[in-house]
C-alpha cells in the first residue's frame, strides 16, 4: 500500500481537493489514487507550458509560481502556490492534453502529483469518498475561474495608481481591518499587474508621501480610504 509521511498529510488535509474528507480517511485513499511524489531545486522548473499534462500538482512544501509568456515573450506571473495550494487543476475537465502555464519552484520544493484519471475516472473500489473529490474539484474550478477574470480585470485598470487602490481596497475588504499584510511580494504583485516592479514600487512611495497609504515591508495602512476609491473608479 502506498504510503505518505504523515507531515504531508497534515498539509493534505489542508487542501481544497480534500475538504469534506476525515483526516483519517486521506492516508488509506493514497492505495487508491496511487500520487506520485517529487522534490525540486529553487529556480527548477515544474512543469513547463506546453508540456504533456497528465497530473495536477498539490505543493508539499515550499514555494512556487505559476507563470505565462505572452508571444513577444514577456513572463506575466499569474499566482502564487503555497503548501496546500493546487495547480493544473483547470485542465483536468478540459479535455487539453498540455500545461497551460510554467510553474517554477521559488524555494526548493516537494509536490504531490496526482493523475487526473484518478480524479475523474470511475473509481474501482466505488470509494465513498470519489464523489466528494469530484465535487470539490468542480468547485475549485469555478473559483480559480472567478479569480482569474478579477486578474484581467486589472490588466484593463490603464493606470498604476488605480490597480493598486483596487488590490489594496480588496485586501482591506477581506482582512476587514485597515492595516493588513500582502499575500504576494512585491515581485510577484508587478508580474500580476503585468508591471515593472520599479514603476511599481515608485508609484507606492508617492501614495505615501501623500499620506494615502504607510507601509513596512508587507504590511500595508490605509490612512485615506476615500481617496484610494476615489482612484479605483
Amino acid at each position: 500500500m502506498f504510503k505518505i509521511d504523515a507531515q504531508y498529510t497534515k498539509t493534505l488535509e489542508k487542501s481544497s481537493l480534500f475538504q469534506g474528507i476525515e483526516p483519517t480517511n486521506i492516508s488509506g485513499m493514497m492505495h487508491c489514487l496511487r500520487p506520485r511524489i517529487e522534490r525540486f531545486k529553487k529556480h527548477d522548473f515544474i512543469t513547463r507550458a506546453g508540456d504533456e499534462f497528465k497530473e495536477l500538482g498539490i505543493l508539499l512544501a515550499g514555494e512556487a509560481i505559476v507563470i505565462k509568456e505572452n508571444a513577444a515573450g514577456n513572463r506575466v506571473m499569474m499566482m502564487s502556490i503555497r503548501p496546500g495550494n493546487m495547480f493544473g487543476e483547470m485542465v483536468v475537465f478540459s479535455g487539453s492534453d498540455k500545461w497551460p502555464a510554467t510553474v517554477q519552484a521559488q524555494k526548493d520544493c516537494t509536490v504531490f502529483f496526482l493523475s487526473k484519471l484518478r480524479i475523474v475516472g470511475q473509481c474501482q473500489n466505488v470509494c465513498p469518498w470519489h464523489k466528494q473529490l469530484i465535487q470539490n474539484m468542480l468547485k475549485i474550478t469555478s473559483v480559480k475561474a472567478v479569480n482569474l477574470n478579477k486578474q484581467v480585470e486589472y490588466l484593463t485598470i490603464k493606470s498604476m495608481r488605480g490597480k493598486l487602490s483596487t488590490y489594496l481596497l480588496e485586501q482591506y475588504q477581506k482582512s476587514g481591518s485597515k492595516t493588513f499584510d500582502l499575500p504576494l511580494k512585491r515581485s510577484e504583485l508587478a508580474d500580476y499587474f503585468n508591471v515593472s516592479r520599479p514603476s511599481m514600487s515608485r508609484e507606492l512611495g508617492r501614495m505615501r508621501d501623500e499620506g494615502l497609504i504607510d507601509f513596512y515591508k508587507s504590511t500595508v495602512k490605509i490612512k485615506d480610504i476615500e481617496a484610494l476609491r476615489n482612484f479605483a473608479k
